[in-house]
């Protein structure tokens, strides 16, 4: 496995991996608003969109996970199903704080939705803290969509 930074050529396998690990994690979790506004092509224009803030894990040259960090906060961490249960997401999650740790913060957040129980035991197998509920704003086209989540934060250890 590799990491690497995500180049244009990236964006559809992780737009592919995003929407299957998005709906592995949210549908039943999350308002019904949100399911709707999240389509295949959303997750497409999306990845197009975000390519210089994604890191990409490659296994044998093929996109196996993506991580998104902007600034402090950890927006996406997703893996490919075949890869799941792997080293892959443990990976990229240590990139994703060595990222925010160079962007010159002092810890590190973010959002996993309530009902994400294997998302939630992830990352605190991997030391994040759970702080509690807030309303996270997932954006989307006609504006953002309340989501109650978890906020989970993890102090700066690399600095």
């Amino acid at each position: 496995m590799q990491l690497r930074l995500a180049r244009h050529e990236d964006a559809q396998e992780i737009a592919r991996i995003w929407h299957e690990g998005w709906g592995d994690g949210h549908r039943g979790n999350v308002p019904d608003a949100l399911v709707v506004a999240r389509t295949p092509e959303s997750f497409g224009v999306r990845a197009r969109q975000r390519i210089a803030d994604t890191v990409v894990a490659t296994v044998e040259d093929a996109v196996a996970g993506f991580v998104m960090v902007v600034e402090d906060e950890v927006e996406q961490v997703y893996v490919a199903r075949e890869h799941r249960g792997t080293y892959v997401a443990t990976a990229l999650l240590a990139e994703a704080e060595r990222l925010v740790a160079a962007n010159g913060h002092e810890r590190a957040w973010l959002a996993v939705v309530a009902g994400n129980a294997r998302a939630r035991r992830f990352y605190e197998r991997n030391g994040w803290v759970d702080e509690g509920l807030f309303d996270h704003l997932a954006p989307s086209e006609s504006g953002p969509i309340v989501v109650p989540a978890h906020r989970y934060v993890k102090p700066n250890t690399l600095r």
